[in-house]
């Protein structure tokens, strides 16, 4: 089986499969998670499910494949010269109305997670650990350069910080998520945590 799924993912081109991840994502706007079924998206992208079971396994891993599609890629490779020009550069990545976008869909999916051990799982294997990763090389790009210490005990939370100011601004201020927000928030909480210059 695995050989087969192998064998016909190099056969979709980057092009059909950038379609399919975007119906994916208007499909996941409309209905949301649990309404979702590969039925539809078959129907949505002029596929037949068994292709899609074949290339993805299942819903799950399609629409957290989905979602890393839509994000900006390797934002670790962009070296601004400082953490804060970093931060700011990750900022830039989308537009208002774009993380306005993503910012609901994200949650609706992050309560989906919390009944679905299939979906958490995804998550965790194609977002949650990829960006991880990714923010760990930015800081440590920072602690190489002198500018944050390495035993700082703030480092370990700067994806929490990012991730709950982005979830939690409508919670709390009742608006989605900005450029100028995180911005702001970046150089209020963030650095300053860090002990990084915010200027």
């Amino acid at each position: 089986m695995t050989d087969v799924a192998t064998g016909r993912r190099s056969r979709i081109t980057p092009e059909r499969e950038a379609e399919l991840y975007e119906a994916v994502l208007d499909l996941l706007r409309e209905v949301g998670y649990d309404a979702l079924t590969m039925d539809a998206v078959a129907a949505r992208t002029r596929s037949s499910k068994a292709t899609l079971y074949r290339q993805w396994g299942g819903k799950a891993e399609l629409v957290a494949k989905a979602i890393r599609h839509g994000k900006p890629s390797r934002f670790a490779e962009v070296d601004t010269g400082s953490l804060r020009g970093d931060f700011q550069a990750l900022t830039a990545h989308q537009d208002d109305c774009t993380m306005a976008q993503n910012h609901a869909l994200m949650r609706g999916l992050a309560m989906a997670t919390h009944t679905n051990p299939d979906l958490q799982r995804a998550f965790r294997e194609h977002l949650i650990e990829p960006e991880r990763e990714e923010f760990r090389r930015v800081l440590q790009r920072a602690v190489d350069r002198g500018e944050i210490r390495a035993d700082n005990p703030a480092l370990q939370y700067v994806v929490h910080m990012l991730i709950g100011a982005f979830a939690t601004r409508s919670l709390i201020d009742n608006q989605p998520p900005t450029q100028a927000f995180l911005r702001s928030y970046i150089d209020a909480v963030v650095l300053p945590a860090l002990g990084a210059p915010t200027t």
